[in-house]
């Protein structure tokens, strides 16, 4: 399975002098979601200027991430304690979902019929423990249709940067692979090589997050051509990103996507 990456646009604006970038999926762009992936120099700016600047929504709902696979609804978060979670699903027409990285997958979800939008936090743990399929059931349960849903994975660590012990990578085996689904030769083939790789106990092995990422969307049943892989890394890219395996911080740019 060849992994499609695209170009996403790049777009910016200015806030008190200081020139703000971000990126856009070509597919969300096309169909008329407010949405955006941010670079390091968001992390510095109040939510509530970004949403003025960008023309959103009043409330803006944001997590406490934890590296879960919990996912709540965007009502929740307004409350004085900040929920731990690491999805958002909108349940109301004025909300700008908000989620934060550093390496991880920014993955926003959207339904083009129903207008249905969520954010979520993935990383290594998020995709063993099953967000992007909790994700999808969340938005079947409100009568979506797979062939309607939308999704982009922004900015992320790429493959070469991600290095992972040999038990890590055993444990990631075990808790990613299901009996019970249906996968593809494609998807077959890439968990043998993974299955091989585990065999061989290298000291550390590159895992590519977003790669894993596409094949729970299409283990969902989610059309290949709906899903939208960007190529940026977040490693490599100090100018435009932080990045936790790079230099071990705890800044973060933030990612959204509104109702």
């Amino acid at each position: 399975m060849s992994l499609s990456q695209k170009y996403f646009h790049e777009n910016e604006f200015v806030i008190k002098d200081k020139k703000l970038k971000y990126y856009l999926s070509p597919t969300l762009l096309k169909n008329n979601f407010k949405h955006g992936f941010f670079t390091k120099t968001s992390s510095e700016i109040n939510l509530s200027l970004l949403s003025n600047r960008l023309n959103l929504n009043n409330n803006n709902c944001f997590l406490n991430q934890i590296h879960s696979n919990q996912i709540v609804f965007g009502s929740k978060t307004q409350e004085n304690v900040k929920v731990k979670a690491d999805g958002i699903v909108c349940d109301k027409h004025n909300q700008n979902l908000w989620i934060y990285t550093a390496d991880c997958m920014p993955i926003l979800f959207a339904d083009k019929t129903k207008r249905v939008v969520a954010a979520i936090h993935c990383g290594r743990k998020g995709l063993e423990n099953n967000i992007i399929k909790n994700i999808i059931k969340i938005f079947c349960s409100k009568g979506c249709l797979k062939e309607d849903i939308l999704v982009a994975i922004g900015p992320s660590i790429s493959e070469k940067h991600y290095l992972v012990d040999n038990k890590t990578l055993e444990n990631f085996y075990k808790k990613f692979v299901s009996k019970e689904t249906i996968l593809s030769s494609d998807s077959k083939a890439i968990l043998f090589n993974l299955k091989e790789l585990v065999k061989k106990k290298y000291d550390l092995i590159p895992l590519n997050l977003r790669k894993y990422a596409n094949i729970q969307l299409l283990k969902e049943h989610i059309p290949i051509t709906n899903i939208d892989i960007s190529n940026l890394c977040t490693y490599e890219s100090n100018h435009n990103f932080y990045s936790w395996r790079r230099s071990k911080t705890f800044s973060r740019q933030w990612n959204f996507i509104s109702t």
